[in-house]
């Protein structure tokens, strides 16, 4: 039996109905491209995921952005740049994400700067520690949020200073970051200490660390001080094998990351006892906005934060505040907004350095304890990443190219 016309229209009609709401509701979903190191990275990556939805559950019980509700697409790069960048592709063409962000990696970091530039797609850098993100290789389309490899540098340096020791070994791996920050607290130490020596350096391959033989040959230098940018796996060996070896006994030790609960953890009680390290006293931060947050994470996640779970929460918080206040998606705009862009963080406010695209995110600098067989950083000062960078016109030097 054929319907009437009558009916034939009412159907027309419903149909189009649900066409525009199906579109409406599209619309109303502000979607975000995420990619990052998961499978490679998870001691850091499940935190960084577990506070970046922390904070888009946040956002959109509030009402979402400029009343669309966030949604995020995360997919893996597998710790590969080409990987990464075929990826952003699809993000963008199959899934049409509005922006990408994300990346932990540096190499993967500067690989999707790069893709920006080329596809003029807005790009919030999360937290490769690279440099070259937002100096050298530098572009309007990216922005970065956690500190990079200079300002963790220069981070320690007054605190080494103060130590008054003259002979120092380094320890780092041997690819962009390592070698960065080396130069970094080399150049900033001898500012303030001038009779600085260096006795002793060792650059294993990252990840291939022969602790041993580090230990040895930095023993064989006698230094007074060790200034050490290991991490992950290779730290872990490197604190073993020093303790085994007595390598620390009557030295200080400065040590990038150390303090991180993503690095303390795994060594349980051979975590280092009183060095002096970059990282995340979370139990001991007592101001009202950090206190909401580690409040909130515990209460979803019954688990204490990470490093990570601050950065992805922040992440997020940062890419709403600056799309809230473009007051829409469009590259343009965003670009526009988010230079000078204040927001609020587990860390209290942060600004986007109109400069260099650098947020101004800080970083906790105290000493490592061992607590009931664990590792801990029990405290640290806050150090803001404004105080934490070169002078401008070194920064407009390095960003002479940025297009």
């Amino acid at each position: 039996m054929t319907a009437s016309p009558i009916a034939a229209v009412r159907l027309i009609a419903a149909g189009l109905a649900f066409a525009f709401a199906g579109a409406a509701s599209a619309q109303d979903t502000l979607k975000i491209g995420e990619i990052n190191s998961y499978k490679a990275l998870p001691q850091n990556l499940v935190p960084y995921r577990q506070g970046w939805l922390l904070a888009q559950e946040e956002i959109n019980a509030a009402g979402g952005v400029n009343g669309r509700k966030m949604e995020t697409i995360f997919r893996d790069d597998n710790a590969n740049p080409g990987d990464a960048v075929r990826v952003a592709e699809e993000l963008i063409t199959r899934e049409k994400v509005e922006m990408i962000s994300g990346v932990t990696l540096s190499h993967v970091g500067v690989a999707l700067s790069d893709f920006a530039r080329q596809r003029k797609v807005f790009f919030m850098a999360s937290g490769p520690l690279s440099d070259k993100v937002v100096w050298d290789n530098g572009n309007r389309y990216t922005y970065r949020l956690r500190s990079g490899t200079y300002a963790l540098a220069a981070s320690v340096v007054p605190e080494a200073a103060r130590l008054k020791k003259k002979r120092w070994a380094v320890i780092y791996p041997n690819y962009e970051y390592g070698q960065a920050a080396v130069a970094a607290f080399k150049e900033n130490l001898k500012k303030l200490q001038p009779d600085v020596e260096f006795v002793a350096e060792q650059s294993p391959p990252l990840g291939k660390v022969d602790a041993g033989a580090v230990a040895q040959a930095i023993a064989d230098a006698k230094p007074d001080a060790i200034f050490n940018v290991l991490f992950g796996s290779d730290l872990t060996k490197l604190a073993r094998e020093g303790k085994t070896r007595g390598l620390f006994e009557g030295r200080e030790v400065v040590s990038l990351l150390t303090g991180e609960p993503e690095y303390l953890d795994p060594l349980k009680d051979d975590a280092p006892n009183g060095w002096v390290v970059t990282g995340y006293p979370y139990a001991n931060i007592d101001t009202p906005e950090h206190k909401a947050f580690l409040a909130a994470y515990q209460k979803k996640y019954n688990d204490y934060p990470r490093l990570n779970s601050v950065v992805g929460y922040s992440a997020a918080k940062a890419i709403a505040a600056g799309i809230q206040k473009a007051g829409s998606t469009d590259t343009e705009k965003l670009i526009a907004a988010f230079k000078g862009l204040e927001f609020s963080s587990p860390f209290g406010p942060v600004v986007f350095r109109p400069q260099d695209n650098q947020s101004t995110l800080g970083i906790f600098v105290g000493r490592t304890a061992v607590k009931d067989g664990k590792g801990v950083m029990p405290s640290g000062t806050y150090v803001d990443g404004s105080k934490l960078q070169p002078s401008e016109e070194q920064i407009r030097k390095l960003r002479a190219n940025a297009s």
